[in-house]
């Protein structure tokens, strides 16, 4: 018979903490970077679009 020590007992690993400085601002510095550019050329793609909507309604038959 056990007597109900800690030894007993299933140990699980702490969880690691996850700090990949993603409170830093430098790293929110680079995220709003990376947003401004994605935004940047989604806004141009769609003037694009909507530029050769105009442009082939123009020149339609």
């Amino acid at each position: 018979m056990t007597n109900g020590g800690a030894a007993d007992r299933p140990t699980t690993p702490a969880p690691v903490p996850r700090d990949l400085g993603a409170g830093s601002e430098e790293y929110k510095e680079r995220w709003v970077a990376w947003r401004v550019l994605v935004y940047v050329v989604v806004g141009h793609f769609l003037a694009g679009f909507i530029w050769l909507l105009f442009y082939l309604g123009a020149h339609a038959k």
